[in-house]
């Protein structure tokens, strides 16, 4: 690429410092970085519509000649113009007009307008319009191709933004840029070159058809949204050669061990359970360090399948961590693996940011001593401070609710006294991600799917119904657990707010407590103290406690095989993956289990359709596919989480097709030319792109 396209903006004319620092909250730096800002909508000021035949809410270029201006007092001081072409006449009206504005409106004036046209008063008019004042023989100015309307930002106005793109597709016809796409792949898919397909955005024909370009549909913006996909599948998949390139402990051992864990479980795994296991002893045993991701449907037994790895890496005489997005999951689990574990001799250490100073500087010591062959906790196993001796592999549990960034500090806590092997690591989640978008998101990671239920196990029947009926549903409550059955009562975050959200837990509680005098009700939220949390959710399990009203921290890993009964309340308000969480804290026995979904009528069309999803289909798949559709990949994979790359161009749902080709062309370039992948990269994310180096 030319140093002319590389050069800072301050080497177009008209651009200083001042103007630089505002271009740079658009992300633009160089005059390349101009040619990838998209336009977010285009208007058509390609041709002049006649007065006559203008329809309200299209925006249109009219030519006219003022037969009237006045300033009226109706309420607020405006200025009207009138003009005519001999088809019609329109009304211009202007909120904000100086008296030297007002002046320009001399009656036989002509006119070129460009505006909204509404309906008004006397007739069609425009509010506010663009327009130019035409001499005697000076024609309309009607533009040869459509006009882009760009991403705008304080003291950058639209018509600057055109000037200086202007100015970078020049300087792009002069010296093109670089063809990164090999010709193999851009034949294939019958690709126009970059330098067609940039002019072509910015400056689209007059019949160039804008919803087609704006839906991601066109060839010339499917070519960059393409090469912008193939960077980040790029970055990560670099990713995953560092892996396979480092060394990792070689953990070949522990057979006897785990074949002894597993016949010793009150229960028969799987057969996608034994396969997935397969997988990992065999990655265990390379000598690279292991990146897989578990998927597996709410139920379906992940945990155990991590146990076994622990288990096997223990026995091999290393370390393991397991790190779970919450308290509450990862009390869960220290509870689970402690019970599992003992027999064994293993006693895990759990690590939380919530421990008592005496508490937390015990459980370091015995992690970086070694004694702690099994850490358990949250983000805070991979803060400062803490230092594993020898650290073997790594769990994480809910993959979604954890970035790149912290899976990589987590790995960067391995070998022997920090010595320069890493962990292996082994990722979990219960969300199961669409194909095309794990593709995309999980590019560096090897994928086992646990696609099979435990046996036994029903469909957990699903119904929505209005708030109103609320009695029907406490009655139904009083039913299951006179049947000896027991019940949640999840009350969801309802704004951003840990006080509204333990107001509407309280309300619950206190309701369910009066409607139901009979039975024992407990409360469990955000805002008790872990121990208190712990104690609410330990007397729901041991049955002491029949009905649970709870917030969404029983979202994931709770396990109670006699809990039957699910009601989320404000469920119009939450996502189609969360609600498959919550619905699959039950149906975790033989015995039928219900979900009832309470919302506030009247439902909009978005809500009614999330909830008809949930009814129709216990599938997770098919729940996460239509969750992507709906609510776009940043929510399904927890963007506000992980850091998840924003894309520039290209839609993960929308372009979610151009996927499979993306791994295709990766693989080309990685065999026919590998140095084309770090231009690629760097042209896309930046020379700091936030994954890996290429």
């Amino acid at each position: 690429m030319s140093m002319a396209l590389k050069s800072p903006l301050t080497a177009l004319a008209g651009v200083g410092p001042a103007l630089a620092g505002k271009l740079e909250r658009l992300g633009l730096y160089r005059v390349e970085d101009l040619l990838f800002l998209m336009p977010l909508r285009y208007e058509d000021r390609t041709r002049l519509v006649p007065i006559g035949a203008l329809v309200a809410g299209h925006r249109c270029l009219v030519n006219g000649e003022v037969l009237l201006a006045e300033t009226v007092y109706r309420g607020r001081r405006s200025l009207l113009v009138r003009i005519g072409d001999g088809s019609g006449q329109l009304t211009l009206r202007f909120f904000h007009f100086s008296r030297a504005q007002q002046a320009q409106f001399q009656t036989g004036t002509r006119l070129s307008c460009f505006g909204e046209v509404r309906r008004g008063p006397a007739g069609p008019e425009m509010i506010h319009p663009e327009y130019r004042l035409l001499g005697e023989n000076r024609k309309p100015a009607v533009n040869e191709s459509l006009t882009p309307i760009y991403p705008a930002t304080d003291g950058v106005q639209q018509g600057r933004l055109r000037n200086l793109t202007e100015q970078a597709l020049g300087v792009m016809h002069r010296s093109g840029p670089r063809e990164l796409l090999p010709d193999s792949v851009r034949q294939r898919f019958d690709f126009p070159s970059l330098a067609d397909a940039i002019a072509y955005l910015h400056r689209p024909p007059p019949d160039a058809d804008p919803a087609e370009i704006l839906a991601g549909r066109h060839p010339c913006r499917q070519r960059l949204a393409f090469e912008e996909l193939l960077a980040h599948y790029l970055s990560l998949r670099n990713l995953r050669a560092l892996a396979d390139s480092q060394r990792a402990p070689l953990l070949d051992g522990g057979t006897e061990e785990t074949a002894a864990f597993v016949a010793g479980l009150p229960f028969e795994l799987t057969g996608a359970q034994r396969r997935v296991v397969e997988e990992i002893v065999a990655d265990l045993g390379r000598g690279h360090p292991m990146m897989r991701l578990i998927q597996g449907d709410v139920g379906s037994g992940k945990t155990v399948v991590a146990a076994i790895a622990c288990l096997k890496a223990i026995a091999c005489g290393v370390q393991a961590a397991l790190m779970a997005p919450t308290e509450l999951l990862a009390e869960q689990h220290f509870s689970s693996f402690a019970d599992w574990f003992g027999p064994f001799g293993i006693e895990p250490v759990r690590l939380a940011g919530n421990q008592r100073a005496a508490a937390r500087r015990e459980a370091l010591a015995a992690i970086a001593d070694g004694s702690a062959r099994l850490a358990v906790g949250t983000h805070a196993l991979f803060q400062e401070g803490v230092t594993f001796r020898e650290l073997g592999l790594v769990v994480i549990d809910e993959q979604h609710r954890f970035g790149v960034h912290q899976r990589m500090a987590l790995r960067d806590k391995g070998g022997k006294d920090g010595g320069d092997g890493h962990p292996h690591q082994l990722v979990m989640t219960a969300t199961p991600i669409p194909r095309t978008l794990a593709m995309a998101a999980y590019a560096d990671l090897d994928t086992s799917i646990i696609d099979e239920l435990p046996p036994g196990r029903r469909p957990v029947t699903t119904i929505a119904i209005p708030d109103t009926r609320r009695d029907e549903v406490i009655e139904r409550v009083r039913d299951a657990c006179a049947a000896g059955r027991q019940a949640y009562w999840v009350c969801p975050l309802i704004e951003e707010s840990e006080q509204l959200d333990f107001e509407a837990a309280e309300a619950s509680f206190d309701l369910l407590t009066r409607a139901l005098p009979e039975l024992r009700v407990g409360l469990v939220h955000g805002r008790m103290k872990p121990r208190e949390k712990e104690r609410g959710m330990s007397a729901f399990k041991e049955g002491l406690v029949q009905v649970l009203v709870a917030t969404t921290v029983v979202e994931v890993g709770v396990d109670v095989p006699n809990a039957s009964l699910m009601i989320v309340e404000n469920a119009e308000r939450m996502g189609l993956s969360q609600l498959h969480q919550l619905r699959g804290r039950v149906g975790r026995d033989a015995r039928q289990s219900h979900c009832v979904l309470l919302y506030k009528p009247p439902l909009g069309a978005a809500a009614k359709r999330r909830l008809g999803v949930l009814r129709d289909s216990n599938d997770g798949f098919v729940v996460a596919q239509q969750d992507l559709e709906l609510r776009g990949p940043g929510e399904l994979l927890g963007t506000r989480q992980t850091g998840l790359p924003e894309y520039r161009l290209a839609d993960l749902v929308r372009d979610a097709g151009l996927m499979p080709g993306v791994q295709m062309a990766a693989e080309t370039i990685r065999r026919e030319a590998p140095e084309l992948a770090k231009p690629i990269v760097a042209r896309w994310l930046g020379d700091a792109n936030r994954y890996g180096k290429v």
